[in-house]
Order: C-alpha cells, then structure tokens, then sequence
C-alpha cells in the first residue's frame, strides 16, 4: 500500500506585520525576540538600514532574530553612508517616517525600481510636523532629518492633523513614526481605511 508522503511546511509571519516587528523592537529599550521570521530580500533590507543606525540585530536560528534596541528615535546613530532600501517600498517609507525626526541627516536609497517609486505622497504626509524631505526628481535618494525637522523645536500644544489622501497602510505608519518624536498631540486620518498592519503589531505588544 502506498503511502501518501507528508511534508511539514512553515508558515511565517506576515511580512507586512515583520517589517514593523522589527522596526518597533529597534526603538524599544532591551532585547526583544522575533520568531517565525520568512526569509526574503525586503525584510533583510529592513535589518540592514536598522544595523547601520547601530541597532544589533543577531540571528538566533533559522527563523528567530534577536534585536536590542536603541530606546527611542533619538537612540540611533548617524549612519556612514545611505541606507539601502533594495527594493523595498516599506522600508523607505516607514523609516523615512520614523527617521525624519532625528537631530542628524538621513539619506535613504534603493535599487533602480525603488528610486523610480514617487515620493511626493510621503513628502504630503510629513509636511504638517513641519519635516522636510529632499528628493531626487520626486523619488530616491531621499534625505529627511537634521535642519529638516523644524519639528523638534515646537513647544506648543496645538493639535496637529495628517491627512494621508489614499488608503495607504505605508503611508498611515510613516505618519505614525514620524509622530513619535513630535511633543504635540497629533491624529492621522486616511479617507479610506487602510490595513492595519502597525494597529496589530502594538496590539501584540501591550495586548
């Protein structure tokens, strides 16, 4: 009689939801442990740019990672060089986002395709922090932070707004980091919901 062969096949986690794993455990303070991690070039371009702000990252075994993070925005080092993004479009944007609030300048880059990407809705949506962001013909390379990031000498109160303008979950969470180095109260408001990728991972944690 034969036999049907069974194969045992991971399941990893949501790339999507892994990118922000790994974001949210640089700015954290002590080690944290992402497990059930997939392989693929976007998710190492994530580390890589991490690492190059001087967060230690460490693989554990095939699918677990161990990150020691910075404690907050203003925890990461100037970076030597550009950041390479690769491919991919998460990582610009979010750590564009989250890296427009640093006291030093931040050049983010790609492969070809990448730097073809427009930029212009990402620029929209950090404009009213008050940051800035430098393109190259409305694409990458970009530079945010340093003298672009007014923001950082507000101290009032007032209630600042963010419109995204699409249902982008890229753009929400860019807006998102972007927010954490702000003083002032701040709402993001997207005229279609998008998915909620950022939503779910702080739910994981403080759930």
């Amino acid at each position: 009689m034969n036999q049907t062969p069974t194969f045992h096949v991971p399941l990893f986690g949501d790339k999507s939801i892994t990118h922000r794993a790994f974001i949210f455990a640089a700015l954290a303070k002590g080690e944290s442990v992402i497990r059930n991690v997939g392989g693929g070039a976007d998710l190492a371009s994530t580390r890589g740019a991490l690492r190059a702000l001087g967060v230690s990252i460490e693989r554990l075994d095939s699918f677990s990672w161990s990150v020691r993070g910075v404690g907050g925005v203003q925890g990461f080092q100037e970076p030597v060089e550009a950041l390479d993004c690769g491919n991919s479009g998460t990582t610009i944007r979010l750590l564009a986002g989250l890296l427009s609030g640093c006291s030093f300048p931040v050049t983010l880059s790609g492969d070809l395709s990448l730097c073809r990407r427009p930029m212009s809705r990402l620029e929209r949506a950090l404009s009213p922090l008050g940051r800035g962001l430098e393109t190259d013909q409305g694409g990458a390379p970009i530079i945010v932070g340093g003298e672009r990031s007014s923001a950082l000498t507000h101290q009032d109160q007032e209630l600042i707004i963010i419109d995204t303008l699409a249902a982008s979950a890229q753009l929400k969470s860019a807006a998102l980091l972007a927010g954490l180095s702000d003083p002032r109260p701040i709402v993001v408001r997207e005229s279609r919901l998008s998915r909620d990728h950022s939503e779910r991972m702080l739910s994981a944690l403080w759930g």
